[in-house]
């Protein structure tokens, strides 16, 4: 599946905000920080990346589609079902 990058330009943006999510981390683990504190932000940095990824997916759907030999698109099922899977 390949996607046009102009087309994310929105998961780009939250991918480098992610990444300035993830440098922010390191610098509260040098810093000794409470544990609850790393780890809340862990989280909402998984989550971002979770999302950035379901958007790459749901943006790429049509690039999943293949046709059948009557010229039908289908969805191909097993591509679509091993990329949610990847995520989870």
């Amino acid at each position: 599946m390949q996607v046009q990058a102009a087309q994310l330009t929105d998961v780009v943006d939250r991918l480098r905000r992610v990444e300035g999510q993830i440098s922010g981390i390191v610098k509260m683990i040098e810093q000794g920080r409470e544990c609850k504190d790393v780890v809340t932000q862990l989280a909402a940095a998984s989550r971002a990346l979770d999302k950035a990824g379901f958007k790459i997916i749901s943006t790429g759907l049509r690039y999943c589609l293949t046709e059948d030999d009557e010229g039908e698109q289908t969805v191909n099922v097993a591509e679509l079902e091993r990329l949610f899977l990847s995520l989870a």
